[in-house]
């Protein structure tokens, strides 16, 4: 991972893993110990943003797994000819690789979310998998004049994998800029995946979930996300002139 059937979406790479190939593939990293991989869970929001950012693309592009963290990236990978097996979201990925860990030994941080979230959040996890290791729990921020400070705090905890929630692009560019003074085997940006597992904010009931509404959930519970949420009909948008696009190519 990544390999050649990596699936480009607006040029965004989505990489067609499972969640169990993606806590494979990070059990392979951990054992093998050489560097800090960078795993992105991208969104149709990503993508959009990507269109604007030259910055962020390239962190995307240069990521060592981007999966498909919304659901409107299947689509849009079924619209345009592709296959995405599955739907792999960092707040259900996070409880997942964590129980492989409380079953490994592997050690986690959680880093970024309001103060005191990471905590909630660790406390859960920990609750619900007897031998979990979280070995550090930080709010901190993005802003380049915490780095060091941030870094040396996760590379003391001796952490294997570090999730960082604080949203897109910060998490990802934040992860991008720090990974060659990192420890860790796996650096994961993971959005609001605290705020759910801690309970501060509410998952959408898993019928919304199967039936690709929960961003119309969120916008209920949060409606200060609209804004953010008219990225959705751009991205559809885009993708289907995108298409329109590549059959006129092969047409002419």
């Amino acid at each position: 991972m990544p390999d050649h059937n990596r699936v480009y979406i607006l040029g965004v790479p989505i990489d067609p893993v499972t969640f169990d190939n993606l806590i494979d593939t990070i059990a392979d990293w951990i054992a093998s110990g050489d560097r800090t991989r960078q795993i992105c869970t991208a969104s149709p929001e990503f993508v959009m943003i990507a269109q604007e950012n030259a910055d962020f693309m390239r962190v995307l592009r240069e990521a060592d797994l981007c999966v498909a963290d919304g659901v409107g990236l299947l689509f849009a990978a079924r619209y345009l000819g592709h296959k995405l097996p599955e739907r792999v979201t960092g707040s259900d990925g996070l409880p997942l690789i964590a129980a492989r860990a409380a079953r490994e030994g592997w050690k986690l941080f959680l880093l970024g979310a309001a103060p005191g979230v990471a905590e909630q959040a660790a406390a859960k996890l920990v609750h619900n998998n007897a031998g979990l290791q979280i070995v550090g729990t930080y709010a901190g921020s993005p802003s380049p004049d915490e780095e060091t400070a941030i870094i040396e705090r996760v590379n003391a905890s001796g952490a294997d994998i570090l999730f960082v929630a604080y949203g897109a692009p910060n998490q990802d560019t934040w992860i991008a800029r720090n990974r060659a003074t990192l420890n860790v085997s796996a650096a994961v940006g993971v959005g609001g995946a605290f705020d759910f597992t801690a309970g501060i904010i509410p998952r959408a009931p898993r019928w919304m979930r199967r039936f690709a509404l929960e961003w119309l959930y969120r916008l209920y519970k949060q409606p200060w996300r609209w804004r953010r949420m008219l990225r959705l009909p751009r991205f559809v948008w885009n993708v289907v002139w995108h298409r329109h696009n590549e059959i006129k190519k092969s047409e002419g």
